[in-house]
């Protein structure tokens, strides 16, 4: 099974209004801060006609059984 890409992580400063809002918006949608903040670069980067490519999201839920026969781990 491949992984998703490993996300680039570094240090962000912001101003704490700024932040307030940006957790206030995150919590509206029911996402984290840092995945608000990811949304909300995307959309203003769309909007400044930026390409970017989907983001790679991880599968959610179980996985697949496995059928008879197949190993187990």
């Amino acid at each position: 099974m491949s992984q998703p890409p490993q996300k680039k992580a570094f240090p962000l400063r912001l101003d704490p209004a700024l932040y307030a809002a940006i957790e206030r918006s995150a919590a509206a949608d029911l996402r984290s801060v840092n995945a608000q903040v990811e949304c909300l670069l995307r959309e203003a980067l769309g909007k400044r006609g930026v390409k970017l490519a989907e983001p790679v999201r991880a599968k959610r839920g179980r996985p697949p059984k496995a059928k008879e026969g197949e190993d187990q781990e």
